[in-house]
């Protein structure tokens, strides 16, 4: 990726959009480019956190490893979104680790640069607590969808995401695989394929790593409605 690409992705994420031109110019010189293979480990659990990401291009996905082995999505990330600010402000080991998904492409920012130029622009801590409060809030939403919301109403909300139209029909590629759509819905893949089979009912046909959706807007209420209505909707 050409590094004025690069910046345009930067320039307009929530870790560096409301910043002052001058020293987003400043940022980005400092910033650090890098390309990770598909399944390549970005950092790991326990590892001392020195620089914050910024996905240019791919998925990156955030996970913790239980006792017991079992895997458990923390988030997953793409173009334009940023991850590990607050613990690399703190220069703390990180609570996660971090794999690439598919190919991708990350910029990282020194922590320790970015302590220097807070103290000099204080701005620039308006940023990172918007970008980490953008976490929060993502988070407090998957714990929302995972407690009020059906397994095939959380896999409705994900493809709507996906979707490039408001309504009528739309063809959406799965960015990746069902393993990891299931960890990042709190499901089991088991689960998955039976939420998927649920939401022909609604409309959704699956092919592979494509989704035929009919009508955007009716899955959309679906996905929206009571629990106890969506169920029944989707039989």
């Amino acid at each position: 990726m050409k590094k004025s690409q690069s910046h345009d992705i930067a320039r307009k994420s929530i870790l560096l959009s409301s910043l002052p031109e001058p020293v987003i110019d400043m940022l980005l010189a400092d910033a650090s480019p890098r390309d990770f293979a598909r399944g390549e480990t970005i950092f790991l659990q326990g590892e001392q956190a020195q620089v914050i990401h910024l996905v240019l291009e791919g998925w990156v996905k955030l996970y913790r490893v239980a006792a017991n082995g079992n895997e458990a999505v923390v988030n997953v990330f793409t173009k334009g979104q940023s991850f590990g600010e607050a613990v690399a402000f703190q220069l703390r080991p990180y609570p996660v680790s971090a794999e690439a998904v598919t190919d991708c492409s990350v910029l990282q920012f020194s922590a320790r640069s970015l302590v220097a130029t807070i103290k000099r622009e204080p701005e620039v801590a308006l940023a990172m607590i918007s970008a980490t409060f953008q976490h929060l809030h993502d988070l407090v939403g998957q714990v929302e969808q995972i407690k009020a919301q059906t397994g095939a109403q959380r896999v409705a909300g994900f493809l709507i995401k996906l979707c490039f139209r408001d309504t009528g029909s739309c063809m959406v590629t799965l960015p990746y695989d069902k393993a990891l759509i299931a960890g990042r819905l709190g499901m089991k893949p088991e689960s998955l394929s039976r939420a998927f089979a649920k939401l022909k009912g609604v409309g959704v046909h699956m092919s592979r790593h494509h989704a035929r959706i009919d009508d955007v807007d009716a899955l959309r209420q679906f996905a929206e409605q009571d629990p106890a209505d969506a169920w029944g909707k989707a039989l």
